[in-house]
């Protein structure tokens, strides 16, 4: 089975050895986003609510360049800064997706790229 790079101008770049997101057959694998700003490059942590929008948006935007949105999403992981961050995070989360909600863990780490609060990957199902 042949991969396929996933690739959008509409989400950050990666910052590292990794692509966006890597296609396997009818799967869709999404590297963690932050919320940095794909056309500024800027950082956006001033806001929890802001920066978490952003991650989503960021999520979107590479499922969309796959021809998916986010009922396409079986399984998400969710790295937080701090747990305190949960309840916010969660509700800002869940906005995203109507109904059949996606397999998910979530939980904190020591730290995150950038010092963002906040890093959610994905899986599709294509």
């Amino acid at each position: 089975m042949a991969k396929e790079i996933i690739n959008t101008s509409e989400a950050p770049a990666p910052i590292g050895p990794y692509s966006q997101a890597v296609k396997a057959g009818n799967m869709l694998f999404i590297s963690g986003q932050i919320a940095l700003d794909p056309v500024s490059g800027e950082l956006l942590t001033d806001n929890l609510a802001n920066e978490t929008n952003l991650v989503m948006k960021n999520l979107q935007a590479i499922l969309k360049q796959a021809g998916a949105g986010f009922e396409a999403v079986i399984k998400t992981n969710i790295f937080l800064s701090d747990m305190s961050l949960f309840a916010q995070v969660n509700e800002i989360y869940g906005s995203y997706f109507a109904s059949d909600f996606p397999a998910r863990e979530t939980v904190a780490v020591k730290g995150l790229p950038k010092g963002v609060n906040v890093e959610i990957s994905m899986i599709a199902y294509l």
